[in-house]
């Protein structure tokens, strides 16, 4: 559907009232990250009760990739990509509508709204990652090897009493957590990139929508006997 294109300027030569303001509409992109970043906790909760132990989608949430595998890389990026599309979505249809606009442009301004709410909600989550979820799974590491160490006491064993470490075994174990943070990095960076798409398309979509419903309203608003549109 092509969009309005209103190509009239004031007699007086001097811009429209709308194009002094910022072409962002920081209220529509803020409300969509916090869609995005509620959906992400709602669906990782999900994962977590079907027994999906899934790492942080942040960068800088510390995760234990003991149990990574592809599937659980899988079901990340799976949550990142669902997640930004309610933003995204969010971010470009709750914006005001511009006028004297070329179509073009508002699409590319709808867009924009939904990478920059996917990158909104990003930073928010390297936030609640680094200072929230990351003590509280520090501090359930710490109380569980205390458990461990009070039960081996307890049954009058001493943990690795005695024992040395072999050095190839050591490497082994060094080159596998590598590999796995080499993997769990890689598919960190898909599911950001494959968000960071998928909001923006669900911005687009939004914005499409948006400018349908703004149209409509006018249309029934003529056919009912209404003032013409100015």
């Amino acid at each position: 559907m092509e969009r309005d294109l209103t190509t009239s300027a004031p007699d007086d030569g001097a811009p429209p009232a709308g194009e002094a303001h910022s072409a962002v509409s920081w209220g529509a992109v803020i409300a969509g990250a916090v869609a995005a970043l509620a959906a992400s906790f709602a669906l990782m909760a999900v994962a977590a009760g079907f027994g999906l132990k899934l790492g942080s989608p942040w960068p800088g949430g510390r995760s234990d990739l003991a149990d990574f595998s592809p599937i659980l890389g899988s079901s990340m990026i799976a949550v990142q990509v669902l997640s930004s599309a309610p933003g995204g979505y969010l971010a470009g249809r709750l914006r005001t509508k511009w006028t004297n606009v070329h179509g073009h442009e508002v699409h590319f301004r709808d867009t924009a709204h939904g990478l920059l709410a996917w990158a909104v909600s990003t930073l928010m989550g390297v936030v609640l990652a680094a200072s929230v979820l990351t003590p509280l799974t520090e501090r359930t590491a710490v109380a569980a090897a205390v458990q461990s160490d009070v039960a081996a006491s307890a049954a009058g064993a001493v943990p690795n009493a005695g024992a040395r470490p072999d050095p190839a075994a050591l490497q082994r174990r060094a080159d596998r957590d590598a590999n796995i943070a080499a993997q769990f990095s890689l598919f960190m960076g898909i599911g950001l990139l494959l968000g960071a798409f998928t909001g923006c398309v669900a911005a687009a979509i939004g914005g499409l929508r948006r400018d349908e419903m703004h149209a409509t309203f006018w249309t029934e608003y003529a056919r009912a006997g209404g003032a013409v549109r100015p």
